[in-house]
């Protein structure tokens, strides 16, 4: 969950067609791509799409490796400790990794040194989206049952201190709801009781939203964001509803440990952006509601910098912390 700062397209694809030399010879052989967050998610879908996208382009095959727990603290420590020669990256949310960074008093990795930031790769807003049997059909009256039924709301998040969970908790400390969260071990599980009716609501990646939409299995009520999606017209935003605050999008970053050199990061930065470039991704993600940045390593490094400091704020008044991961 973040502002996106300054990103000009022809800068980025200026630097996509500059020639960028790695080490010799790399990749000479499989790259491993971690998702911190169990497979079936927003974070697991892109990597999925990225991999196979940058297993074509770079001639070896870059694989999927979920490492889930603690919210993403698990698989994201296991990159940060890793080998700094290219073959380890990581893919999760940015709101993940820079909640975390605030949320937690200790964790086993320096969120500013001992990862890099190649790139944001996209970002969609979060869906407010209700099972199809809650008698529901817009935000006011979503917090109208709420408050005729104080505790009886369950909202369901891929985890504790995602980025959804924390948007919900600004969304309730905005409308006084006392929706009360059940968190799971990632967003597909979330996502699955959901569409069974074991919980009301969600805020929702819109990726993993418009299929279910689309079949009738959820209905969307609002999106985050400062306007409104080409996806969903008709759809209102949450600040259209009445609530303010929730203006931002959910990206999606690869990072690389910390002493990566420069070379390879921008020769995996190039890659991502050629990838980004494909029609067939480009004509997926724009689909399913989520604009593409393709951030330079730099942007992307400031862009982290800036939400770890205003997620901690957040989180302090929210009272939100936790002790260690």
């Amino acid at each position: 969950m973040y502002r996106i700062i300054g990103f000009l397209a022809a800068l980025v694809l200026a630097t996509a067609a500059m020639p960028v030399q790695a080490q010799s010879g790399y990749p000479a052989r499989p790259i491993r791509l971690v998702v911190p967050l169990a497979p079936g998610g927003p974070s697991d879908i892109l990597a999925r799409s990225m991999a196979q996208q940058l297993t074509d382009s770079m001639k070896q095959t870059v694989f999927v490796d979920n490492r889930t727990g603690a919210g993403g603290v698990i698989g994201t420590d296991n990159v940060a400790k890793s080998s700094a020669d290219g073959y380890n990256m990581l893919l999760l949310a940015v709101a993940t990794y820079t909640i975390n960074a605030g949320r937690y008093a200790r964790l086993p990795y320096d969120p500013i040194k001992d990862l890099k930031p190649v790139s944001i790769l996209a970002g969609a807003p979060y869906a407010l989206v209700v099972h199809p049997a809650l008698p529901v059909r817009t935000l006011k009256e979503l917090v109208a049952l709420d408050k005729k039924r104080p505790g009886q709301i369950n909202y369901s998040s891929g985890g504790a201190g995602t980025g959804p969970h924390l948007a919900t908790e600004v969304l309730k400390a905005a409308t006084g709801m006392t929706a009360v969260h059940i968190a799971y071990k990632g967003a597909a599980p979330a996502m699955v009781d959901l569409i069974a009716g074991q919980v009301q609501f969600q805020l929702a990646n819109m990726i993993a939203s418009v299929p279910l939409v689309k079949q009738g299995r959820l209905r969307v009520i609002a999106i985050s964001g400062s306007k409104r999606s080409r996806v969903w017209p008709g759809v209102p935003t949450i600040a259209e509803s009445g609530v303010s605050g929730l203006d931002e999008v959910g990206g999606h970053m690869i990072m690389v440990p910390g002493a990566t050199s420069p070379a390879i990061v921008a020769r995996l930065h190039q890659e991502l952006i050629k990838a980004l470039q494909q029609p067939d991704v480009k004509a997926r993600l724009e689909g399913e509601g989520a604009e593409i940045f393709g951030t330079s390593p730099e942007q992307s490094a400031a862009t982290v910098r800036s939400e770890i400091e205003r997620m901690g704020k957040l989180i302090k008044q929210l009272g939100l912390q936790a002790e260690g991961a």
